[in-house]
């Protein structure tokens, strides 16, 4: 600032960053690499919103979804529904939205779905009119996408949204009329479904642009950002209900121990995405975790990701992987700055978090081009990450002046860019004289009356003008001075705007770079994409490695689970020793397997490891077990106690019913159904008569009952043969011994009822039996005369050796 007249020293406090004498202020404290970063993933989750459209018309079911963490509109194609619309609640179970549109002429069936929900749940609900086919043709082609090049036609952009969305509801059909001889043929356009799809992406599309959700403080001339299309689908999917992701311990979400965050904050206690969550980018979590919430029966996907886990599990590979794990720590959240630059919000520190992850992506490319091909993950990445990303990498390392940008706080470029910008920098450096000789010269054209001026230059705003107020400044006429416009008053000091000496050629070339950088947003997506993939198998890699997992098989042929040596995959890590159990089910053979034993024997923990392990292997992951095979298993139902939460009586008989009914209405041939502690806590002739009749109702359908796990303390259920006899169903128990007063638990399943199988107990809890066993035997061995003509070996090892040897072994 520069100022002439009887008070020099006098600085107003106008806005922006202020001035000094020499015409600069000190730049604000820019956050350093980690801070930035947690700052930035905070912002993420407080903006994280889902908004949903949803039409269903001639059993057809259309949903479009816009995600506010990445900017991104998801869509899934038409799918067939039920009246029930069960494809709907499990899309709401999955993505959680905040809020639902639908069309207000809907079918009445959709109608009495959502009035149900909304008094349970706290989404928001709208209603559009009726949303027309053409007319969402028209808002969809006629939208504003940042990842469509301007330099596209019209008819350019037609193709290329026809190639993401399927626009076609015709379906030629060849009609015959007439005889064979005269082949007279007809070709007749036959609607083969009304295209929901599309509808509701209209709809989609309309109900932001009403609540401008994201821009709401923006200009009415600033849409909605829209970064991508993306399909997602619900076709070989696990169906998984919450209550099995509760009681299997797949998530938990505890208080945050920060004083600062325990209102609001979560962190993920003891579960099993907390033990394999070793994911380095904030978006191979989410990954993870969308994995978790979709597991899939898809051999082709399952396999293909077991095939990256296994190769990285190799020895001679464990260097490769830590080095792609550290170039995964430089991607950062690409969306989140996507967004900023399509409403030019762009931060200072988002430029060198996008050239980091820009080349971050080029290493793993350079990588994975030295990795075997035949893995389709390493080719992708080597063909996907194109040269567009050099492209923006060397335009940002070109073009920004990060060191300069970090201490003045705002975008600045490199000298020799543009000689305008290195003109007016070395203007800049002479400031203070330059500011001094404009205020002389304002001075000189203004009032008489008008004793001094201070000339201010702010950075983005430009040359303000400030004098004092005088007495006859009263009215807001009194403050207007010619060639010069009133901006504020502020501590009796007048501020008036200047024209710019200069123009602010580095804001014009900021707007450019950012253009550049959002033609090319679609292979930023990809990397985004793919990243977080290799990612999320990393991850999983390297849980394997450390907890000595193994590659699970799948085969269409089994049907159910087997499992050799399985381990609890949570139990182990807090346990001194844990015993493994097996387990096999499938085919006509011990569909129903009731299990037995006094409490604390491990029941729960058996039931538990069986769907923990299936669960991992249709996630895709290695398991904790010596082999596994798993069949084709369409669903995971449980109703296991959690000693966390004993309520007596009626509450807890009601929610077993509600809890098997779903297993009971939903379960196919190929499900998983975990049931322990039926009951409990109510009339004890009761939860008994109830557990027979649900597993009499489920034996009832023969070959096609689900594989189903028991877990009871009602012994009358196999003393009273309430359960007809028959292949179908096999009895276990946990296995025991007394040693004097104490039991002794063993910790193993073993089939004992109906087999009168001996129990093998654990070598190391009976070594002192084991040893005096030995030693009679050793002394029996001792008494033989072999030289007796009427010693009969046959007769001693049969009578003697044989039975010691069950109690020794």
């Amino acid at each position: 600032m520069a100022s002439l007249g009887v008070n020099p020293s006098r600085t107003p406090q106008g806005p922006g960053p202020g001035a000094a004498s020499s015409g600069f202020s000190s730049p604000a404290p820019v956050p350093g690499p980690r801070e930035a970063e947690e700052e930035e993933v905070e912002e993420e989750e407080e903006l994280a919103e889902i908004h949903l459209c949803v039409l269903w018309n001639s059993g057809y079911m259309g949903i479009a979804y816009y995600d506010t963490s990445d900017s991104t509109i998801h869509f899934m194609p038409d799918a067939p529904d039920h009246e029930s619309l069960k494809l709907l609640q499990r899309v709401l179970d999955e993505i959680n939205p905040q809020s639902v549109v639908t069309s207000a002429k809907q079918d009445e069936n959709m109608t009495r779905f959502l009035g149900k929900l909304g008094k349970n749940l706290t989404f928001h609900f709208a209603c559009l009119p009726q949303i027309g086919l053409e007319i969402s043709k028209q808002r969809l082609l006629s939208g504003n996408y940042s990842f469509i090049p301007d330099s596209m036609t019209a008819t350019e952009k037609i193709l290329f949204l026809s190639s993401i969305i399927p626009f076609d509801c015709l379906l030629t059909v060849r009609l015959v009329l007439g005889d064979k001889a005269s082949r007279r043929l007809r070709f007749t356009p036959i609607p083969l479904l009304i295209p929901s799809q599309v509808r509701a992406l209209g709809g989609l599309l309309k109900f932001l642009g009403r609540r401008r959700i994201g821009v709401e403080l923006e200009d009415y001339n600033v849409s909605v950002p829209i970064l991508g299309f993306k399909k997602f689908m619900l076709t070989h999917l696990v169906n998984i209900d919450q209550d099995t992701y509760s009681v299997l311990q797949i998530f938990k979400s505890e208080s945050h121990p920060s004083a600062y965050k325990v209102a609001s904050g979560l962190k993920e206690g003891l579960s099993l995405f907390g033990i394999l969550n070793r994911c380095r980018c904030k978006w191979g979590e989410k990954l993870l975790r969308l994995w978790f919430t979709r597991p899939t029966h898809d051999l082709g996907e399952l396999n293909s990701r077991l095939d990256v886990i296994q190769f990285f599990l190799l020895p001679q590979n464990l260097d490769m992987a830590q080095m792609l794990h550290r170039l995964l720590g430089h991607i950062k959240n690409v969306p989140l700055i996507l967004k900023r630059m399509k409403l030019s919000h762009t931060k200072v520190s988002d430029w060198q978090v996008l050239y980091k992850t820009v080349y971050g992506a080029l290493g793993l490319r350079d990588a994975c081009r030295s990795l075997p091909q035949s893995i389709q993950l390493f080719r992708d990445i080597a063909q996907e990450f194109s040269d567009d990303l050099h492209h923006i990498a060397s335009l940002i390392g070109k073009v920004v002046d990060f060191e300069g940008s970090l201490a003045e706080n705002r975008f600045t470029v490199l000298p020799n860019i543009d000689p305008e910008i290195d003109e007016k920098k070395r203007r800049l450096m002479g400031l203070p004289s330059f500011l001094t000789e404009v205020a002389r010269k304002e001075l000189e054209n203004l009032d008489s009356r008008i004793p001094s001026c201070s000339v201010i230059y702010i950075p983005l705003i430009g040359f303000l003008l400030s004098i004092p107020r005088l007495p006859f400044m009263v009215e807001a006429s009194d403050f207007e001075i010619n060639g010069l416009d009133f901006m504020q008053l502020r501590e009796g000091l007048t501020l008036h705007s200047l024209s710019h000496p200069f123009p602010d050629q580095e804001t014009l070339l900021m707007y450019q770079l950012q253009c550049q950088v959002l033609a090319r947003a679609a292979v930023l997506t990809q990397v985004l994409d793919l990243a977080s993939r290799l990612d999320v198998l990393l991850a999983l890699a390297s849980a394997a490695r450390d907890y000595g997992y193994s590659r699970p098989r799948y085969s269409p042929q089994v049907l159910g689970v087997r499992i050799q040596n399985g381990r609890h995959p949570l139990m182990e890590l807090c346990a001194r020793t844990f015993v493994p159990n097996s387990t096999e089910c499938g085919g006509d053979k011990g569909r129903v397997k009731v299990i037995t034993g006094p409490n604390s024997s491990g029941k729960s923990i058996y039931l538990k490891q069986v769907g923990l392990i299936t669960f991992m292997a249709l996630v895709g992951s290695f398991v904790p077990a010596e082999e596994a095979e798993i069949g084709a298993v369409d669903a995971i139902f449980t109703r296991i106690h959690s000693c966390e939460s004993i309520s007596l009586g009626l509450s807890t008989f009601m929610i077993d019913l509600n809890q098997v009914a779903k297993a009971v209405n939903n379960a196919t041939a190929q499900s998983l159904v975990l049931i322990d502690e039926f009951g409990k806590g109510t009339n004890t002739v009761d939860g008994l008569a109830l557990l027979a009749a649900v597993l009499r109702h489920w034996l009832a359908r023969g070959p096609t009952c689900p594989h189903i796990f028991v877990a009871t303390n009602f012994l009358s259920l196999v003393q009273l043969q309430l359960l007809p006899q028959g292949p179908l169903v096999q009895y276990l128990t946990m296995e025991t011994c007394e040693d004097g007063n104490d039991l002794v638990f063993f910790y193993q399943v073993s089939d004992l009822i109906r087999s009168g199988k001996p129990i093998k107990p654990v070598k190391d809890l009976l070594k002192k039996n084991q040893m005096e066993n030995c030693q009679t035997l050793v002394d029996k061995f001792m008494k033989l005369d072999l030289e007796d003509p009427n010693l009969d070996l046959n007769i001693f090892m049969s009578q003697e050796v044989l039975p010691a040897a069950t109690s020794i072994l």
